[in-house]
């Protein structure tokens, strides 16, 4: 089954990137330009120039799955990438990244991680 957790780790590509890419050529990308096995199960997130498109790629079993969401009004608005190639996200700040919320400053509390 096709599916995005909280615990699968998210990688935010910093450019923007042509949306007539595929499988392979964001792949390529993510060897390329981000310190990543393509394979590990990890999903990588791709913007286009006009942040009105999103694709995201993750490896599971036998295959790459590509998820792909395209806002008919709106930008999708992301976190400043401190990184020059990619930034390292959490589940919640996807979550947040794709319904449109915008959080000037938060504070993450503690939680118990296994």
């Amino acid at each position: 089954m096709f599916s995005i957790s909280s615990n699968d780790r998210f990688y935010l590509y910093s450019e923007s990137t042509d949306m007539r890419k595929s499988f392979d050529g964001l792949s390529g990308l993510v060897q390329n330009n981000i310190d990543a096995n393509i394979t590990s199960g990890d999903v990588f997130i791709f913007l286009n120039k006009r942040r009105t498109m999103m694709k995201l790629l993750k490896w599971e079993r036998g295959g790459f799955v590509l998820f792909v969401k395209r806002l008919e009004r709106g930008t999708f608005r992301p976190p400043e990438i401190k990184d020059l190639t990619s930034m390292h996200l959490e589940y919640t700040d996807l979550v947040l990244l794709i319904e449109g919320v915008l959080v000037k400053e938060y504070k993450r509390q503690k939680r118990y991680v296994i």
